[in-house]
């Protein structure tokens, strides 16, 4: 019997490994959906949502081109490679020269991809395993516990893989194979916006295509403050979006 028993829970314990790294095989590679290389260029449209200078209840919308271009390779502080992308813009008809705002560093790894911005706040962009639910973290390395820290209103931000391997429509056109990442959704208190009442509202989340990178982004904070009147956005709401026109 006991020999009986062991090859049973053998043999069981060894379709279990089997399924299991057949599953992990079949999962894509970080470097599918966040592709880099010195040269590439990627042209979005790009919606900056401001308070509003006249006041009002509505972020005032302004786009532009934004073009990142991957510059160069570098080494972080601690020696890992890193690739340096300059962000420029421009009007939405590129009528005027292309002027560079800024720029941000992606660092890949064997299981994670990090974002350095131009604020020097460190994202956890993408990690393995690239599948429907997985989960974590995204904004760990980033001060959100503080009294003094800016960005509070991160903390806590569980980032969630949604609609693996599904199509997505961009500016550019609809693209087969995607991946999205929804990085935060919460309005607090919940509900309808009622402009006679204090809400915040956080929303951000990511698109990334197979063998292209970022092809949507979208990113709105914003804390409306009926006291003291008069009501009004706090001086910290803001928000983008960026949408794939051409990348090459």
């Amino acid at each position: 019997m006991k020999q009986i028993l062991f090859a049973f829970f053998t043999t069981s314990w060894l379709l279990l490994s089997c399924a299991k790294q057949t599953e992990t095989v079949n999962l894509p590679a970080l470097s599918d959906y966040y592709p880099l290389q010195t040269g590439k260029v990627f042209i979005y449209k790009l919606d900056s949502l401001l308070i509003p200078i006249s006041g009002g209840s509505e972020l005032e919308v302004k786009s532009y081109h934004a073009r990142d271009s991957i510059a160069d390779t570098i080494r972080d502080n601690i020696g890992r490679l890193s690739y340096r992308v300059y962000r420029s813009i421009t009007d939405t008809l590129e009528s005027q020269p292309w002027k560079t705002i800024g720029s941000y560093y992606i660092t890949p790894e064997d299981n994670t991809v990090e974002v350095m911005d131009e604020n020097n706040l460190r994202f956890i962009k993408l990690k393995e395993p690239l599948r429907n639910d997985y989960n974590w973290q995204g904004n760990s390395y980033i001060d959100t516990r503080s009294a003094s820290s800016s960005y509070q209103f991160m903390d806590g931000w569980n980032y969630i893989y949604q609609n693996a391997a599904m199509p997505y429509t961009v500016l550019m056109g609809e693209l087969p194979n995607t991946i999205t990442v929804l990085q935060e959704d919460e309005t607090s208190p919940p509900g309808d916006f009622d402009p006679n009442s204090y809400q915040q509202r956080n929303y951000s989340i990511e698109v990334y295509a197979y063998g292209i990178g970022l092809v949507y982004k979208e990113f709105l904070h914003w804390t409306w403050q009926t006291t003291p009147p008069p009501a009004k956005f706090d001086n910290d709401s803001y928000g983008i979006r960026l949408n794939l026109i051409s990348y090459r």
